[in-house]
């Protein structure tokens, strides 16, 4: 078995292999990765499986279907419009000495499978278990992502799924879930690329619910709200995405033309590292480092339809982030500024600068102006609760578009989050708004701390 990771999007596939046959489980939307290691290796990917249709990232079972004549697995009642088998209990696909069973279970989502990887040469106990967005490290699928089941019915089949079919295996069965820590599709993942079932029976807060509606009071009590882009990428999915070189190529553009394409409804997204980005930046273009969850971002604060453009390093950078994008389902990637930021003051364009605050100056500024400061915190509320700056004013960065108008633009806002890469993007979301007076915390609250204050 080999995994895959893509830590972006924080997103787990796996390959399993045996006798020169190959599945993949829960493939990404660039699929070279998976029949390059199929090329290495001898194999011939016949299977591809999918746990559910997942609503953070499209995949590209499609395309790898395609491209190799295999079959596509998913579990029964997913209503995908392309040709697949639909599983349920008791279903299973065998090649060389490996067995994989499918176990229906709904919860995350209604037609969430897992898979049970069974060793021929030793059929007493599991191998491993792939269980989606079903069970993670330290936590359980969200079950609010359904349009035709609420979110308490979701997760008391979600409990009857842990209860009944997964935690039935033997404890020392070694677990592979799709996400790790940094995804949306749960609360509190751990980072860890696997776990055993008889840790989780111990530490996972969810499975430390007594009944099934403790269970449920503990899941639907306390979630975020998901994305919107979530709902579109299941949709997505369903169909079976396009693949990756069916897209229009982005076209380099120079500074007259990126900058009417402003004018004209595009959106300018600027990749480059914060400090870069600080120094000079194209006037009106959201800054989204492509070192962070770049994708992620770009789909919660922009949705999948925008039309964009790009700026960044180099070319290398510009089909990186145009992959990203793809990644998450944002396809109207139309150009990128030809040069970069360089090519935009060579053609005597005049670019825009960010102030950046380090922490002992904003103490400063906090003990001598307070008044005339606001100390905007953009980080979620469970991050404030381990501590924040006072009197700063909180609002996530996801909802800082439409709360705009609850800001003082007299005032100068210093805009922090946790290590200023959500906070750099809050500032040029507030510099599109027309606020002019902003400045982003260095280092964020991190350093604040670390700093004594």
């Amino acid at each position: 078995m080999e995994p895959f990771f893509l830590g972006c999007l924080s997103h787990a596939s796996y390959l399993v292999s045996s006798d020169g046959v190959a599945a993949v489980i829960d493939p990404q939307r660039d699929v070279d990765v998976y029949l390059e290691a199929a090329d290495q290796k001898g194999l011939e990917i016949r299977h591809v499986i999918e746990t559910h249709l997942h609503a953070d990232f499209v995949s590209g079972h499609r395309e790898l279907a395609e491209r190799t004549g295999a079959r596509i697995y998913l579990g029964d009642g997913s209503r995908a419009a392309f040709p697949h088998s639909s599983v349920r209990d008791g279903d299973s696909i065998q090649f060389g000495n490996c067995r994989l069973d499918f176990m229906q279970t709904p919860g995350h989502s209604l037609e969430s499978i897992c898979i049970v990887l069974t060793d021929l040469d030793e059929p007493s106990r599991p191998r491993a278990l792939f269980t989606g967005d079903t069970l993670f490290v330290g936590d359980v699928g969200r079950p609010d992502l359904s349009h035709r089941r609420t979110p308490q019915e979701l997760a008391a089949l979600l409990y009857t799924s842990l209860h009944e079919k997964i935690l039935k295996l033997p404890d020392e069965t070694e677990f592979f879930p799709a996400h790790r820590a940094g995804s949306l599709c749960g609360r509190q993942m751990g980072p860890e690329c696997s776990s055993t079932l008889g840790k989780e029976r111990k530490v996972n807060y969810a499975l430390q619910a007594r009944s099934c509606h403790e269970f449920v009071d503990l899941l639907t009590g306390s979630f975020l709200p998901h994305p919107e882009y979530f709902s579109r990428d299941v949709e997505l999915n369903r169909q079976g995405a396009v693949p990756l070189n069916h897209l229009a190529p982005a076209a380099p553009v120079r500074a007259a033309e990126f900058s009417r394409m402003q004018l004209d409804g595009a959106v300018a997204i600027d990749t480059r590292p914060t400090v870069q980005f600080a120094a000079a930046h194209v006037p009106g273009s959201i800054h989204i480092g492509l070192t962070g969850q770049y994708a992620s971002w770009a789909a919660r604060l922009l949705g999948l339809d925008q039309r964009i453009m790009l700026v960044a390093e180099d070319a290398d950078r510009v089909r990186e982030s145009r992959q990203r994008l793809a990644r998450v389902g944002i396809e109207k990637v139309e150009a990128y500024l030809d040069g970069g930021i360089s090519g935009w003051i060579a053609d005597n364009y005049t670019p825009d600068v960010m102030r950046q605050m380090p922490v002992n100056e904003l103490a400063t500024l906090l003990n001598q102006q307070e008044s005339q400061i606001t100390v905007l915190d953009v980080r979620e509320s469970g991050e404030a609760d381990a501590g924040a700056i006072r009197k700063s004013v909180r609002i996530p960065l996801g909802q800082l578009a439409a709360r705009t108008g609850e800001l003082d633009p007299s005032k100068l806002i210093v805009v922090h989050c946790k290590s200023a890469y959500r906070s750099s993007i809050a500032t040029s979301i507030l510099r599109r708004a027309g606020f002019r007076e902003i400045a982003n915390l260095t280092g964020g609250y991190d350093a604040w701390k670390a700093a004594g204050n």
